[in-house]
C-alpha cells in the first residue's frame, strides 16, 4: 500500500503559500507508516514547531491499474473518504528554499490522518462534494470538489502513467486554503456532505 498525495489542487490553496498554479499535478508520496487510524491522537513531534492541518477528500484504489485511460478513471476507486497531509512547515520552507525534495516535511511517521471510507455511489456528484475541517469548534477550511483544478479522473490516469496503482493504495487529492498551525490539546473535526469522519485530538 502506498500514499500517493496531490499539491496544489485548490487554486486559492497555493495562492495562500505564494506558490504558482500548476500546469500538471503535483506529486508526492508517503509511507504507509504515516497512516493514522481510527481517530487515534497526533503526537506532535518535536523537530518542528510548525505543523500544518491540511484537509483533503481521499480515493481508496479498488484494482491495479498502469496507463489509465482517463476515461476510465472512475472504475479504479469505489470509496472515498477524508484525511489529512500533516505538514511541518518550517521544513518544509527550508527544503524548498534549497531545492530539495519534501519528504521530511511531508512524509513523517502519522502525518496522514484517515478515515473510514464510504461508498461512491452514495453522493450524487463527486464534483460537488462539501467537507470541512473544524479546530476546537472553529471552521478553519472549507473545500467543494467543485473548485478542484485536476479532477479525481485526471490525477489517476496521469499518476498511472508513470506509477502502477494497486488495490489498497490511497490518492490523497489536495486541500483548499485555510491551512494553518496545530498545537498541543486542539481537537481536529472533519465533515464530509455534513457527516463527520475526522475527530481526534492532538498530543
Amino acid at each position: 500500500m502506498k500514499i500517493i498525495a496531490i499539491g496544489r489542487n485548490y487554486i486559492e490553496h497555493a495562492k495562500e503559500l505564494n506558490n504558482p498554479v500548476p500546469a500538471s499535478p503535483v506529486i508526492f508520496m508517503k509511507p504507509d507508516t504515516a497512516l493514522l487510524k481510527d481517530n487515534k491522537p497526533f503526537y506532535h513531534p518535536d523537530f518542528s514547531e510548525d505543523i500544518h492541518h491540511e484537509i483533503e477528500v481521499v480515493l481508496k484504489v479498488s484494482k491495479e491499474g498502469k496507463h489509465i485511460s482517463e476515461k476510465f478513471a472512475a472504475n479504479y476507486f469505489e470509496e472515498i473518504g477524508l484525511g489529512i497531509d500533516f505538514t511541518a512547515r518550517d521544513i518544509q520552507q527550508r527544503h524548498k528554499e534549497k531545492g530539495l525534495p519534501w519528504e521530511l516535511a511531508k512524509a513523517f511517521d502519522n502525518s496522514a490522518p484517515i478515515s473510514n471510507f464510504l461508498p461512491k455511489a452514495q453522493f450524487a456528484d463527486l464534483y460537488q462534494l462539501n467537507f470541512n475541517l473544524d479546530v476546537n469548534g472553529e471552521r478553519r477550511q472549507t473545500g467543494n470538489t467543485k473548485d478542484l483544478i485536476f479532477s479525481f479522473d485526471y490525477i489517476i490516469a496521469f499518476v498511472s502513467r508513470y506509477i502502477t496503482l494497486k488495490k489498497g493504495d490511497l490518492i490523497y487529492t489536495g486541500t483548499p486554503q485555510g491551512v494553518g498551525k496545530v498545537n498541543i490539546g486542539d481537537r481536529l473535526e472533519g465533515y464530509l456532505e455534513g457527516q463527520k469522519l475526522l475527530d481526534f485530538y492532538i498530543k
